[in-house]
């Protein structure tokens, strides 16, 4: 019965995944665009499916990833969120320079590229903070609140740049992946208590 129940979960997990990658796939703005503008589209769209994996391995909460090896696999998952972001921004200056110029800038005029901008930042700085995290002379609990307060800014900078988007994903699937993506990310920070008093004798 366990079993069985993993199994249905990970399916669902891997249709929720599938699902927006598909729908964009089909999409017949496609048809004008350069290979290396999809292939960049498609890494911004595996991005979104990432974060929605990200805080459900850091929760525990899908069956065979809990403890330990989940907290391995979202680092590993982390760091591939990185390679597909460069991926995605490495595209874009590719194929149109001056557009992504603007955008680190903080001078294009669409409200999109700002959001995605400072969750780009807010990813490479997650990064950072856990690559040297072992180095750092803070306390644990305040390591961990600077880790999530990152991530809630990367979710929401990520769901709000990829909802201003009107391009191949598909609004319904590009909605509701982005809706999961933040309710997951919340019910890990209050599951785990990352806000809560510290309590005596915890460092």
């Amino acid at each position: 019965m366990n079993r069985l129940r993993a199994l249905l979960i990970w399916a669902i997990l891997a249709t929720i995944l599938a699902v927006p990658l598909l729908a964009a796939a089909a999409s017949p703005l496609l048809q004008w665009r350069q290979p290396v503008y999809i292939a960049a589209g498609f890494a911004g769209i595996t991005s979104m499916a990432l974060l929605l994996l990200q805080p459900l391995l850091a929760g525990g909460y899908l069956p065979g990833a809990e403890g330990l090896k989940g907290r391995r696999l979202h680092r590993w998952t982390g760091s591939l969120l990185v390679l597909a972001i460069i991926l995605h921004v490495g595209g874009l200056w590719i194929t149109s320079p001056p557009d992504v110029i603007d955008a680190l800038l903080f001078r294009s005029p669409t409200p999109f590229s700002v959001w995605g901008v400072l969750a780009m930042w807010a990813v490479f700085a997650a990064a950072l903070l856990a690559a040297v995290r072992r180095r750092l002379p803070i306390p644990p609990r305040l390591w961990r609140r600077l880790h999530t307060l990152l991530a809630m800014m990367i979710v929401i900078g990520s769901a709000a740049h990829a909802l201003l988007i009107e391009g191949t994903m598909e609004t319904l699937s590009k909605a509701a992946l982005c809706a999961l993506a933040v309710a997951a990310t919340v019910k890990v920070i209050f599951d785990l208590k990352i806000w809560a008093r510290r309590s005596r004798g915890e460092s």
